[in-house]
């Protein structure tokens, strides 16, 4: 679920972090359902007021939440909880250190078969692109990483399956890529 809030203007206002004064209208974390509330003008009815809602409110939960999985892996990898490599990926699954599996949207399949992600359920990160893995651990493009438990990594598990909500991943078309079935 997505939280919003409107903003002192009568303007629908995306809350990311969940932190923002005043009364929260939730929506689902799917595309689908952001975009029926837009339609059906389903914010003014949460909110008990007339309000506007901005034409690109989808980008803004988009970009917030993209931002929120890049800064928590970069925070986690500050903290020693995150390395990227295959090699280095590679070894954290075989001794077990590595909670979840990070592999970039647009790797080589090929590549991306090498490695397995731990037996746990949502041990599997694979929304984001190897540009946006570069941002989080400090390098031009990143395409395997992996989470050890503790830390951020519930956090941006949680966070990352709100953002192939909205991104449409499984089978559907992300921002990136256009129409492009993935």
């Amino acid at each position: 679920m997505i939280r919003f809030v409107v903003g002192p203007d009568n303007q629908i206002v995306p809350d990311i972090l969940g932190k923002l004064p005043g009364r929260g209208i939730w929506v689902s974390a799917d595309r689908d359902a952001l975009e029926l509330a837009i339609r059906k003008r389903l914010f003014a009815r949460g909110a008990k007021q007339a309000v506007t809602v901005p034409e690109d409110l989808i980008d803004q939960v988009h970009a917030g939440l993209t931002r929120r999985v890049i800064d928590g892996i970069s925070l986690a990898r500050k903290g020693g909880y995150a390395v990227c490599g295959f090699e280095k990926v590679k070894g954290w699954l075989l001794t077990g250190e590595a909670a979840v599996l990070i592999q970039s949207s647009d790797g080589s399949e090929r590549g991306k078969s090498k490695l397995r992600p731990p037996e746990e359920t949502n041990a599997f990160i694979g929304c984001l692109s190897a540009h946006e893995l570069g941002l989080a651990f400090g390098r031009e493009h990143v395409i395997h990483g992996a989470l050890a438990a503790g830390g951020l990594t519930q956090r941006v598990v949680e966070d990352a399956a709100k953002l192939i909500g909205v991104r449409r991943i499984d089978g559907g078309v992300t921002p990136e890529k256009g129409d492009k079935t993935i």
